[in-house]
């Protein structure tokens, strides 16, 4: 996409993010972390060092929650990636600012409650973190549809495995805070989801291109972190994330409310691409029936 065709759509969205996030503030309402983390439970590390026994959630929960945290420490790398594809002194910087500053909570929660509650070794938390932020995290989006497209997709798959993290975890204490978290990360993808369906309207064929490229190879944002295949078969295994819970609730649903199939009156590389992306769920469907085959839970 052509540095001017590129200016010229971020400008042309202008009004429509004006409107996103006016419609999120009046959504969105504030939470406090700090009401969800069981304070009382918090002991001193040093005095008594942590032990495996001392854990009070199932093992599956406690990687999918680990996981989850590392994702979300990398916030500043999402920050900037957003930060250098949109202009200076713009509605979009403002969303940009708002939507971090929402994000920020979100690790520090996860970390307070898993620290206080004791269902993580806190150094080998904190070196996976030094890990994980010194990797970075510096996708190859060819232009502004795929950067949206992706976090659009993005946002609704951290919302299914924050949420289905907080069920696995059978603990009250978490349910409710990955509850609140899953709830923000809605909010948030509301917002994207409604800036790519503006770009549809106005250049569906870019739009289109950057969904198809986005949907064709999706990956969460967590692939820097160490030992994360392990650590992302294990939460497929328990039904956090895996490709059907992709397929049912991120992929299908994307599909249907960008409203893809009833596209009308496309050029031949729209059509080409609306032809490309129905056929998407089937494959990945097919991928997960295989997964499921080898590890047992076909």
């Amino acid at each position: 996409m052509a540095y001017n065709e590129h200016f010229e759509l971020v400008e042309a969205l202008e009004p429509t993010v004006a409107q996103l996030l006016a419609e999120h503030r009046e959504r969105r309402k504030p939470w406090y972390f700090h009401e969800f983390v069981p304070w009382e439970e918090g002991r001193s590390f040093v005095k008594e060092p942590w032990e495996e026994s001392q854990a009070t959630i199932n093992e599956r929960a406690r990687t999918s929650l680990v996981l989850n945290l590392l994702t979300e420490d990398n916030l500043p790398y999402y920050h900037h990636i957003l930060e250098r594809h949109l202009p200076e002194g713009s509605v979009w910087k403002e969303w940009n600012n708002l939507w971090t500053a929402e994000e920020a909570q979100h690790s520090i929660a996860i970390r307070a409650y898993l620290l206080t509650s004791r269902n993580c070794d806190p150094v080998e938390l904190e070196d996976d973190r030094m890990a994980t932020m010194q990797a970075g995290y510096e996708p190859d989006f060819s232009h502004l549809a795929e950067l949206f497209a992706y976090t659009s997709a993005q946002e609704l798959a951290t919302r299914v495995s924050h949420r289905n993290t907080g069920k696995i975890t059978e603990d009250e204490t978490a349910f409710e805070l990955m509850r609140h978290i899953a709830i923000d990360e809605n909010h948030h993808f509301m917002f994207y989801r409604g800036v790519m369906q503006a770009m549809l309207q106005l250049n569906p064929t870019v739009a289109l291109e950057g969904i198809y490229r986005t949907l064709k190879n999706f990956q969460m944002p967590g692939i820097g972190i160490p030992g994360f295949l392990r650590r992302s078969i294990e939460i497929a295994r328990a039904g956090v994330y895996n490709l059907r819970v992709h397929h049912d609730h991120v992929l299908m649903p994307l599909l249907k409310q960008w409203g893809i199939a009833e596209l009308k009156n496309l050029d031949a590389k729209a059509a080409e691409l609306q032809e490309k992306l129905m056929a998407l769920p089937a494959e990945v469907l097919a991928k997960a029936e295989r997964f499921e085959a080898r590890f047992g839970m076909a």
